[in-house]
């Protein structure tokens, strides 16, 4: 686990709104999250041998049988320059019913596959006495460091992030789908936050988790600044447009409509660290709900209680979905450490010190993306 600072223990408060106790999705009750991490191997890159740095990350909305008790969902697609599988029928239905799974993009295949195998073993009566099922996997494109023809994520990897999937703080940076990402021309990886809700939804928790993959250091801007463009510490190597996912988990009782209208809220805080969304990006949010469960077997109707659409709750989960996304990103680049990867290509950590040098050259010697 990295020993790095996350962005609030470098003095970056980020927004108005409070994290939940561990600034992170599993604040979300229910959510939990697991990680395999493969790291083998140094020097030139032999296909289908290494160097390896590449991994699986899983999210759970709960520990019961997903597939049995489906949770609201929704999809939205910032560019869809992506390899992912199961969004059309979340965008169709608006629910998940597998747990997601985040790896590289040439390791889908094989992430579907295991997730698929997992649910029939969950699910006997799949395929036989009732429909088939939906395995929901993203992925981002680790080949810069990571030797991705070898597609090294195996099927009992997926497994292992499954099974091991818990609760609790969650390790960031060089983690489980994130061990070989870049972000803003610096080491990324696996980010994450919350923000508590407030006014009508209090007691309830918004948090987001993000695959940070993407973006220049031109472009990396902290609390309004642009630091990338000041630090002088130096980025060997191109750092492509790359890709983003976040998926975002609350509590709050949301319809899958509602929950696209608060997923495209990320774009937001994405926007403030410096995302331009390139053309070539595969950059997508899923949401989901936790506060109620569509049962598989209840056909008919389904009734419950949503929050109104021109509440002044909406406000709050926009800013939630913001500022966490926001947070999340720059946690996963502070958490990161400096890799080397295929070919001895390096994708450094970003210089704490030097960051701090700059916010304060900029007045933000106590910074807030809202000063």
């Amino acid at each position: 686990m990295s020993t790095r600072p996350r962005a609030r223990n470098i003095g970056l408060v980020l927004g108005k709104m409070c994290p939940g106790p561990l600034n992170a999705i599993t604040d979300v009750p229910g959510v939990v999250v697991g990680h395999v991490t493969l790291v083998r191997g140094e020097g030139a890159l032999v296909p289908g041998k290494g160097p390896v740095r590449t991994g699986v990350t899983a999210i759970l909305p709960h520990r019961d049988n997903v597939f049995e008790y489906k949770v609201p969902a929704a999809v939205f697609v910032i560019n869809g320059f992506g390899k992912a599988t199961g969004l059309a029928q979340i965008m169709e239905l608006g629910l998940i019913e597998t747990p997601i799974v985040l790896t590289n993009t040439l390791s889908v295949g094989t992430a579907w596959d295991a997730l698929c195998g997992y649910m029939l073993e969950e699910n006997p009566d799949i395929g036989v006495g009732t429909g088939t099922v939906n395995p929901v996997v993203l992925e981002c494109n680790d080949g810069f460091l990571n030797d991705i023809r070898g597609r090294h994520v195996k099927p009992e990897h997926v497994l292992e992030a499954l099974r091991s999937a818990s609760g609790g703080p969650v390790p960031e940076g060089n983690v489980g789908a994130g061990t070989g990402m870049s972000c803003l021309g610096f080491k990324g990886g696996i980010g994450t936050a919350s923000r508590v809700l407030e006014g009508g939804l209090e007691g309830r928790t918004l948090g987001v988790l993000v695959l940070a993959n993407f973006g220049s250091k031109e472009d990396l801007t902290i609390a309004g600044v642009p630091v990338g463009r000041e630090i002088s510490t130096g980025v060997r190597g191109n750092a492509p447009a790359g890709s983003v996912i976040v998926i975002l988990a609350t509590d709050a009782p949301l319809s899958s409509r509602q929950l696209a209208r608060v997923a495209k809220r990320c774009t937001a805080g994405l926007a403030r660290v410096g995302s331009t969304f390139s053309n070539s990006s595969g950059d997508f949010v899923v949401a989901f709900s936790t506060a109620y469960r569509i049962p598989h077997r209840q056909h008919g109707f389904v009734t419950v209680s949503v929050v109104r659409d021109d509440s002044p709750e909406f406000a709050c989960l926009f800013r939630a979905a913001s500022e966490a996304t926001e947070e999340a990103v720059l946690n996963a680049l502070f958490r990161a450490e400096t890799m080397v990867g295929r070919d001895g290509n390096v994708r450094e950590a970003i210089p704490v010190a030097e960051v701090l040098d700059v916010l304060e050259k900029y007045g933000r010697k106590n910074p807030s993306s809202h000063a």
